[in-house]
């Protein structure tokens, strides 16, 4: 079976009555997706995430995304850390996430911004250590900075959405860290990101779609085309199989090869997804 490992089903563009994402999940299902990770993004959806986790018979992930960090009050850190606690228990709990740094908004880039991004990141840090949880990590045009602070509060995951060069590649992978790739990867013009997708070891990598974002090339549609009237595909999870299906010819590998190590790599990655493995 394929994992996503990074999925937001709880977004808006799948309806204020999930319906989308029920019947998405479904089509993925029976496209041979098995597990889905939905990761939170600020305190308001982590009951969300957790109610649809079990719902679907997912996997689901709570922290503080960095875009989320100026809306964001210390005390959120707090109740995350509750939350936590609370479900410990939980097998579907299964990281602290999405968390990270994120320096390509320019609203983000400001030295306080920068500064705040950075507490929240390594508080939360401190938070997986504490429960004994891998991290997903938010990586945008911030690798540096985040393996930095890994560094000093060492702890593994997966760096989502992993777009940055080969000696930021190999940094993440010596502190046990798996990489996520998706639908970027299938755009022609992504080069240094396909050849990165076809070269890292196939032991450092896992799958993912970021559904609601990140659509594959298939079902973009530039600014133009959607001035135009024409409507943005919605990425969903049943899209994984054909984004690993790139990724494979990329890598010159049969599909089910790839499926096979991308998803013992993600029970690697995320050790508490192989009792929810088990028994899909």
């Amino acid at each position: 079976m394929w994992i996503d490992t990074h999925c937001h089903l709880d977004a808006p563009e799948f309806g204020a009555d999930h319906a989308l994402m029920f019947s998405a999940r479904e089509r993925a299902a029976e496209r041979g997706v098995g597990l889905c990770v939905i990761p939170a993004v600020a305190r308001f959806n982590f009951d969300t995430v957790r109610t649809l986790a079990h719902r679907l018979g997912d996997a689901y992930a709570l922290g503080i995304h960095p875009m989320c960090v100026p809306q964001a009050a210390d005390d959120d850190l707090a109740a995350l850390d509750a939350a936590l606690t609370a479900h410990r228990d939980d097998p579907r709990l299964v990281a602290v996430g999405e968390i990270g740094l994120d320096f390509f908004v320019p609203e983000l880039c400001t030295p306080a911004m920068r500064e705040r991004q950075a507490h929240f990141y390594r508080a939360q840090l401190r938070l997986a250590r504490k429960h004994g949880l891998p991290v997903i990590v938010h990586v945008r045009r911030s690798a540096d900075m985040l393996l930095k602070h890994l560094r000093e509060l060492p702890v593994a995951g997966i760096a989502h959405a992993f777009n940055g060069s080969e000696q930021q590649a190999k940094a993440f992978l010596d502190l046990g860290f798996k990489l996520g790739f998706g639908g970027a990867c299938t755009f022609d013009s992504a080069r240094q990101l396909r050849r990165l997708a076809a070269e890292v070891p196939l032991s450092a990598l896992v799958m993912e779609t970021d559904a609601p974002d990140i659509p594959p090339q298939w079902l973009y549609v530039t600014a133009q085309e959607r001035a135009a009237g024409r409507a943005q595909g919605l990425n969903t999870p049943a899209e994984l199989p054909r984004i690993g299906a790139v990724v494979a010819d990329l890598r010159g590998l049969p599909v089910e090869d790839l499926m096979d190590a991308t998803t013992a790599n993600a029970l690697s990655a995320l050790p508490r997804l192989a009792a929810l493995e088990s028994v899909t």
